[in-house]
């Protein structure tokens, strides 16, 4: 059955990006933990070098999914992600179709009639699959609306002070969530919680 994971690398204070937008720390990990190659896939693949339990999470993890929904900040930061992401169809909420978009042979689909609209179009799109979830207001949003099924959090090794932070604006608090599993990488913590529905 299809469920929507929040997927985030965030500082071990609590920022996803740095108070200049930056997101250099959190994401480092990815590209200098280890030695094992894990190509990212989709029109703009990247390959990370990561240590093994890193990867193996990774596998796991993206193994599981089927659809993106996301964030226009997201969006924009990653370049549209050259008009295919690595997880499959992506869907942006967002108030305003950038101007380009969409584009011919692109899975990129724009959601501006709110966030559950922008669920229920990810979660067909993903075909009982896993639904990733970026972007700290994207997030924040589907685990207020109680949509959220599970937070996948990446620990960087890293304190920033200040920035963005991933759970900001949340309502309802406090969402309990069950235990989590638990994969220590080089310089990274991956955690996956199960949130539990009121």
């Amino acid at each position: 059955m299809s469920k929507f994971v929040a997927i985030m690398s965030m500082s071990l204070d609590g920022y996803v990006a740095d108070r200049n937008d930056g997101v250099g720390e959190v994401f480092d990990w990815y590209f200098s933990s280890g030695d094992v190659e894990f190509n990212a896939g989709g029109a703009d693949p990247m390959t990370f070098k990561v240590s093994e339990p890193s990867a193996e999470h990774l596998r796991g993890l993206w193994s599981e999914l089927g659809a993106v929904l996301t964030g226009r900040r997201t969006f924009d930061k990653a370049g549209g992600w050259g008009g295919n992401h690595a997880w499959g169809p992506a869907f942006v909420l967002t108030h305003d179709i950038p101007t380009g978009w969409p584009r011919p042979n692109s899975t990129v689909h724009f959601v501006t009639d709110g966030i559950e609209s922008a669920a229920r179009q990810a979660k067909a799109a993903a075909a009982g699959k896993a639904v990733g979830v970026h972007g700290a207001d994207t997030i924040q949003q589907l685990l207020n609306a109680g949509l959220l099924d599970e937070i996948s959090v990446d620990i960087a090794a890293v304190l920033l002070g200040s920035g963005v932070r991933l759970f900001d604006h949340l309502a309802g608090t406090p969402a309990i969530l069950g235990s989590p599993t638990v994969i220590s990488g080089v310089g990274v913590t991956h955690l996956r919680y199960p949130v539990r529905k009121a």
